[in-house]
């Protein structure tokens, strides 16, 4: 290790790499040179050196062979890789490694979040820093300029994790779902599965005649295509969920209707493949709920005419006018904002049985949860418990019309006639 001046006037600092490679770099003082050489002996011998020129190299080179290498699913290889094209390389793609740093993470996550969820920002940050922790393991820069970065709070909304009273689901939403559908709903709302976990049932899962099925695999969807994995979400995921009797004839009387689909598929689409959870949603779900009357309403006009009505994303009410039914309904369901989801059955399911008193570790296994404080803290919602705080809040002081014997005194001190007083 040395320091020479150069013809230019600068410090040119030499140095071996742990490999044995000559290595230099140019300073403008003696000092930064020699404080330099310091710092990459002392990281040599703690084995956490970091060739000054491997961070040149750009963000998105290394992004994609981060993806590349990890063996990951097919939904979230493409979660990841939209994300990763949408939020993440239009930012940072072009930049070298070492050139990012903690302020400029931070102004981006901040001007990111002005105009993105919270979910999507945080998703967006994690994806950021996990190539640059992958950059720095593999010694490419020292550090990760992500650590310590603030992200916007995540905040629960609205429509988040809504719930749907049994009556409701049926009286209101079943009799609105189309007759090919209706047993797919029911199954998913009483049964408290997944998405992937209905729509991959197979006959070989169901047994009607025990009023029970096992979910032992699911269907997912990528890029509009739809494959079953073998195993579902997590090893708690395989479990036995018992089905009403109610829910095994309808069951029964559906597969009799319409045939099992390839496979032995339990719900298919018209032509026996897995149905597509973005055309469900779109075609059937949505529209479902407006006809329901749980996502916007439709109503006749003068003319003949129907007014579509619905509240936007703003909640700012929106109206149009259409020249059928069927065309508002299709202009509310596309048009309107949050509304019921299907994964909102599934919280549903999980409420009721807590409501009605069953433990929480019954729950957890036949809602397929790793841990219980999952099913306490995100999936079960009390709904009914006002009368039972009104109950506990009871005895409390009474309040009594304050009348004298002889009747009414519009000249009573304590006020006017028939005014109300708590009784001591």
């Amino acid at each position: 290790m040395s320091v020479h001046r150069t013809p230019e006037g600068a410090y040119r600092a030499k140095w071996r790499d742990p490999s044995g490679r000559q290595r230099s770099k140019n300073f403008g003082t003696k000092r930064e040179a020699k404080s330099f050489l310091a710092e990459q002996e002392t990281a040599k011998s703690r084995g956490q050196y970091v060739d000054p020129q491997a961070g040149k190299e750009r963000f998105a080179v290394h992004a994609h062979a981060w993806l590349d290498s990890r063996g990951t699913e097919a939904t979230t290889r493409a979660r990841d890789e939209s994300i990763m094209r949408t939020h993440v390389l239009p930012r940072w793609g072009g930049w070298q490694l070492a050139k990012i740093d903690h302020l400029s993470v931070q102004s981006w996550v901040t001007q990111l979040g002005s105009r993105r969820s919270p979910a999507t920002v945080a998703e967006a940050f994690r994806l950021t820093s996990s190539v640059l922790r992958s950059a720095v393991r593999n010694r490419l820069i020292a550090f990760n300029p992500c650590e310590e970065v603030r992200l916007p709070k995540r905040r629960k909304q609205d429509h988040d994790d809504r719930v749907i009273s049994k009556q409701d689901l049926s009286e209101l939403l079943l009799p609105a779902v189309p007759e090919r559908y209706r047993a797919f709903v029911a199954t998913a709302a009483w049964a408290g599965l997944r998405w992937g976990e209905t729509a991959g049932l197979r006959a070989d899962a169901l047994d009607l005649d025990h009023r029970r099925l096992r979910v032992i695999r699911v269907v997912v969807e990528v890029s509009g295509s739809t494959a079953f994995k073998p195993f579902p979400k997590s090893a708690a995921g395989r479990r036995t969920v018992p089905l009403p009797a109610w829910l095994t004839t309808m069951i029964g009387d559906h597969i009799a209707r319409f045939g099992l689909g390839d496979h032995g598929l339990v719900f298919p689409n018209a032509v026996g493949k897995p149905l597509r959870r973005t055309l469900f949603r779109s075609r059937v779900w949505r529209p479902a709920l407006v006809r329901a009357g749980l996502l916007g309403e439709v109503a006749e006009t003068d003319g003949h005419k129907f007014e579509g009505r619905w509240a936007d994303e703003d909640g700012e009410p929106v109206a149009q006018v259409c020249g059928s039914y069927d065309e508002a309904v299709k202009v509310v369901a596309r048009e309107a904002g949050t509304g019921l989801r299907f994964h909102d059955l599934r919280h549903s399911y999980a409420t009721w049985l807590v409501d009605d008193g069953v433990p929480p570790n019954m729950v957890q296994r036949v809602m397929g949860h790793e841990n219980v404080t999952t099913t306490l803290q995100l999936y079960t919602r009390r709904t009914e418990h006002h009368d039972r705080i009104l109950d506990a809040l009871g005895g409390g002081p009474a309040l009594a019309r304050e009348d004298d014997e002889d009747g009414p005194d519009d000249d009573d001190e304590d006020g006017p006639a028939g005014s109300l007083a708590v009784v001591r």
